[in-house]
């Protein structure tokens, strides 16, 4: 998370640094130092003329990538009718549209129904309040490593302590956590084969001690961890929370803020298990970057609230409904998952390459195109890299032209969130820039 800036080459990228920094918050992190003046599907250039490839995709909110002619059209036509009229004043087509369409996108013969919002975090917040208004129940578990968004619910939620959680309490109240599969750092005398009975036993054993199910509204989770460090979890994981949630009457969340929409070769990331969530959130490449976030669910959930619980000014606006509508179709016409699959060979076959070859490499890990990098100092103590050098390794792309951030909870993990519609050719080159990079620090 970082914030601290460094100086461009560029006189108008320096100026624009300088002006950040005597302006803008410190707290406001910033994950790279590059100014950008445009961007075109996977490639951005900053305002001094420098080319980038984009690795980053907006954290995962570009999968149909920048600037796409679809999205420019879907925004200018819309923006000349009506940008804002507040969905509870005065109601628009475009919203309900979006709904039928993620409603439709849920692999359940229950029906279903959604709400709009503005971020993940918003959509977060909103699918705790309808599952506690649903069970009458108050107590919602969470998972170790886990990021749902920087509100202070979400922060309560979050499995990390530095920088997210530190300062900033006291934290919202019943909340509790569980282990997450993480097999690459699984308990010392836990196998990566029995980790998933060892993290469901440790979630009965929180039930046992802290809480118990029948006061537990829900369990909230990420098919596949994003900040984290891409985390995928073990095997029969998922399902297993699926049949505890049965058994005891509590509301399965997934959250796919991230890992939805195509990143992992499947429209959600939760089909892979083939896992149904009672509430579903997205965000991020729901709407092409712009601000539109969602909670998706059975309708009987979606609907216990009485009318005015759930919403807010802004939430569902006519221009990001436009986007997201144009997202559908692109996806559609353009095939999208298909593209997301051969990323993912491609990325995958090179990871693990690395993961080979370079010693700083200690595991190359993912689903689909949602694939990572975890650096460490040693393979067999698997030690994390410093911070320090794992932003060195980043500064170092970005002046060979790749934009790549970071994740994981030693922030030593790179992680690969490039647009689904990126061309073979800035793929690879991409990848070699890494490769290059990467070899310097091994």
């Amino acid at each position: 998370m970082e914030s601290r800036l460094t100086t461009k080459s560029g006189p108008l990228g320096n100026a624009a640094l300088k002006q950040r920094s005597e302006f803008v918050s410190s707290s406001v992190a910033a994950y790279s130092s590059i100014v950008v003046d445009r961007a075109e599907n996977s490639t951005i250039w900053d305002v001094d003329g420098k080319k980038y490839i984009d690795f980053a995709g907006g954290i995962g909110a570009l999968n149909v990538g920048h600037c796409h002619p679809k999205i420019v059209s879907a925004l200018q036509k819309q923006a000349a009718r009506l940008t804002h009229s507040s969905f509870h004043v005065a109601s628009y087509p475009a919203y309900a549209s979006v709904c039928e369409k993620l409603c439709r996108t849920i692999p359940s013969s229950l029906p279903q129904k959604a709400a709009l919002f503005n971020s993940g975090a918003e959509a977060v917040e909103n699918a705790v309040k309808l599952a506690r208004f649903f069970t009458g129940r108050s107590a919602i578990v969470s998972f170790g490593y886990a990021f749902h968004g920087r509100t202070l619910l979400c922060l309560t939620l979050n499995g990390r302590e530095k920088v997210l959680k530190s300062g900033f309490g006291p934290f919202a109240p019943e909340i509790y956590r569980a282990p997450f599969p993480y097999s690459y750092r699984a308990p010392v005398g836990v196998s990566p084969e029995r980790l998933t009975e060892y993290c469901l036993e440790e979630l009965k054993r929180l039930w046992r001690s802290e809480i118990s199910p029948d006061q537990t509204a829900a369990l909230i989770v990420e098919p596949v961890q994003g900040e984290g460090g891409f985390i995928v979890p073990t095997p029969g994981f998922l399902k297993g929370l699926r049949e505890l949630c049965d058994a005891h009457g509590i509301i399965l969340i997934v959250d796919e803020v991230q890992s939805g929409f195509g990143r992992t070769g499947k429209f959600w990331a939760f089909e892979h298990e083939g896992v149904l969530p009672d509430l579903l959130v997205t965000g991020k490449s729901l709407a092409a970057g712009m601000p539109l976030s969602a909670v998706i669910g059975r309708a009987e959930i979606m609907d216990a609230p009485p009318a005015g619980a759930v919403g807010g000014t802004y939430g569902g606006n006519p221009l990001s409904c436009a986007a997201a509508q144009a997202v559908f179709e692109i996806f559609e016409k353009e095939e999208l998952l298909k593209k997301a699959e051969s990323i993912a060979k491609t990325v995958k076959t090179r990871f693990d390459a690395l993961e080979k070859k370079f010693s700083a490499v200690g595991e190359s890990r993912g689903l689909g195109a949602m694939r990572a990098l975890e650096l460490v100092l040693d393979k067999k103590t698997k030690a994390p890299l410093p911070a320090d050098k794992v932003k060195k390794i980043i500064a170092e792309c970005e002046k060979k032209g790749l934009l790549i951030i970071k994740a994981g909870i030693f922030d030593n993990v790179l992680r690969t969130l490039m647009p689904l519609t990126i061309e073979s050719k800035d793929l690879t080159a991409g990848l070699d820039i890494l490769e290059s990079v990467l070899e310097r620090f091994s």
